[in-house]
């Protein structure tokens, strides 16, 4: 089992891991030539649709906890 310190540097890193992925795909679609950069585009829109997911997710849990929170009021 991994130790309860490590998880924030975990964590940081996972959030940072789709725009970093992101970045290197426009990276690559700006040093390649011609159809060497079609490469490139499903790293995009890996990364893209996760950042996406992680958005929506995100909303969800707020949505939930605001609904509870006006539950918990009444």
């Amino acid at each position: 089992m991994k130790s309860a310190r490590h998880r924030p540097l975990r964590d940081a890193l996972l959030a940072l891991s789709a725009p970093l992925l992101i970045l290197v795909a426009l990276v690559v679609l700006l040093q390649r030539q011609g159809r060497d950069r079609i490469q490139a585009v499903p790293a995009l829109l890996i990364g893209g649709s996760l950042m996406v997911a992680s958005r929506v997710r995100r909303q969800r849990r707020r949505r939930a906890l605001l609904q509870a929170l006006r539950q918990e009021r009444r």
